[in-house]
């Protein structure tokens, strides 16, 4: 799988691609991917800026992942899902396949997760792409863990533990492959707390696609 992702920070923190990357080996998959990241950037601010358009045409990419603002959703799903149709349309347009990132509500701030979700989940009914709910992931394990910490001090961007587990959500809901169980060390991580984190993905993800 040779993967395009679209986003900011909380793409590129802690390095998911590559976490992501990393598991998936694990499971026998291989992936390529290359992430156009832009701190703060909204959809709407990579559309205009072209380079991920570009991308989509000549970088060989079978997968893009879409990664909004953060709380862009919040304040105004309208916009949120308008640059989603416009940059699905170009994917489709590509004969790629898209992917929606769904985020996680900053910690001060935990009840705008539905808005998130809601929004989210609208948009991937609409594109018919594919939801990787890391966001609500997030939600479930914090209702239930005061450990690990998932947001770093400023209550917004990613621990490596919160990472890792939003890695361990899309091995399972884009690659459809279980996470529990893979011993691939990461820095900064201790083999219990990925191991805690990895069976909490696979519970959480098998209890969210339960009708």
């Amino acid at each position: 799988m040779r993967i395009l992702y679209v986003g900011n920070s909380f793409t590129t923190s802690n390095n998911l691609p590559g976490l992501v990357k990393g598991l998936a080996a694990a499971r026998g998959i291989a992936i390529e991917h290359k992430a156009i990241s832009v701190g703060g950037a909204s959809l709407r601010q990579h559309l205009n800026a072209g380079k991920a358009l570009d991308q989509l045409r000549t970088g060989g990419f079978d997968t893009v992942v879409l990664q909004e603002q953060s709380t862009l959703p919040i304040k105004s799903p309208a916009r949120f899902r308008e640059s989603a149709r416009d940059f699905g349309a170009a994917i489709s347009d590509a004969g790629l396949r898209t992917v929606l990132y769904l985020t996680w509500a900053r910690r001060n701030a935990p009840d705008t997760q539905q808005a998130l979700t809601d929004a989210y989940a609208a948009a991937a009914a609409e594109l018919g792409a594919t939801l990787v709910p890391v966001g609500p992931v997030w939600e479930r394990f914090l209702a239930t863990h005061d450990q690990p910490v998932l947001h770093e001090s400023d209550n917004s961007h990613p621990t490596i533990a919160g990472s890792y587990l939003g890695a361990c959500v899309f091995l399972i809901a884009l690659l459809e492959a279980d996470p529990v169980g893979i011993d691939t060390p990461v820095k900064g991580l201790p083999p219990e707390t990925a191991a805690l984190l990895q069976q909490a993905a696979w519970d959480i993800c098998t209890d969210l696609a339960t009708p």
